[in-house]
């Protein structure tokens, strides 16, 4: 694959198509939107499948509970909103009505992370992995591309309990296509390598491979790994590759605190301790800007796993 001519294709593009793919396919499946079906692509089932869409309006708590009623009665509800609103506003109905119950609600979490770029701090949603993964029986999912957005759609249709899909508002290189594997659990190996692992989810998979590249210019052989699904997380590949490698870093556009990180790092801190450094949102809130802008000035770039890098292998025995 050359890096500099993949095409570029927002996720929510994938998240729209899943949708459309399952309803073809299956009567149970419904799509719940909070009045924003233009940005969440939604509004593609209420063109195309009328009978499977329900607007609720701006409400996520109603909106929740509503899923909640529909999966208790057999239908398979897809939640779709702004990440930030959902995972903020709704929490108690997701925690107390859908995970307390162990239902099978699907949460599409859409304009995630900081790449929003001019909507602001307000709609950047930085916190969401932390507090889907916290609660109980809930499923963490935050795909690379469009394509793994699709899947990941697919597969959370299938997938027992509640799930929470990540994705973004931007449009972001495609490394993935049809015949790419995905399972729900299971880390997919991008590149290999054997001086450090790099963990990414979400846009910066892309930006690992091109952190790759550079370092292997250097002589630095980094292995790549699309963890998406963060929650259950695929424990023996992670400890696998940090047995292997002896450092590890983490890429994710969420806050340091609870996202990829944290679950990473509490995993190794039990299996296989190794330095670490992670590539994430420094505790901090984000701001208005261009979207590229915004990845770089708070080191969620190529440049800054390569840093990061550095900095780990500089703390490897």
């Amino acid at each position: 694959m050359k890096l500099d001519q993949v095409n570029h294709i927002p996720q929510r593009d994938g998240y729209g198509q899943g949708l459309l793919d399952l309803c073809a396919a299956r009567e149970d499946v419904v799509v719940l939107d909070a009045d924003v079906s233009a940005s969440t692509r939604t509004n593609w089932v209420h063109d195309q499948y009328p009978d499977h869409f329900y607007n609720v309006g701006i409400s996520e708590q109603d909106l929740v509970g509503t899923a909640a009623g529909l999966a208790l009665g057999g239908q398979v509800p897809f939640v779709s909103t702004y990440g930030v609103f959902l995972s903020g506003r709704a929490f108690d109905q997701i925690r107390t009505t859908v995970c307390y119950n162990d239902l099978h609600v699907i949460f599409g979490g859409a304009h995630a992370g900081i790449s929003v770029g001019p909507d602001g701090a307000t709609h950047q949603a930085l916190e969401d992995m932390a507090l889907a993964r916290v609660l109980p029986r809930m499923t963490v999912v935050a795909p690379c591309d469009s394509e793994e957005t699709r899947k990941a759609v697919l597969a959370a249709a299938e997938h027992p309990g509640p799930v929470y899909l990540r994705f973004g508002r931007e449009a972001v290189p495609v490394i993935t296509d049809r015949t790419t594997p995905f399972s729900i659990g299971k880390a997919r190996l991008v590149r290999a390598g054997q001086d450090c692992a790099v963990f990414a989810c979400g846009a910066l998979v892309y930006e690992a491979l091109l952190a790759a590249e550079e370092l292997a210019a250097q002589g630095i052989s980094l292995q790549v790994t699309d963890l998406h699904t963060i929650k259950p997380l695929d424990a023996e590949a992670v400890t696998e590759a940090a047995r292997r490698c002896g450092a590890v870093v983490t890429a994710e556009e969420h806050q340091v605190a609870g996202g990829l990180f944290g679950a990473v790092s509490e995993l190794l801190a039990r299996t296989c301790p190794v330095p670490m450094e992670a590539v994430a949102v420094q505790d901090t809130f984000g701001e208005s800007g261009p979207p590229a802008a915004l990845m770089a000035r708070y080191g969620l770039d190529a440049a800054a796993i390569v840093r990061a890098v550095l900095a780990c292998l500089a703390r490897k025995e």
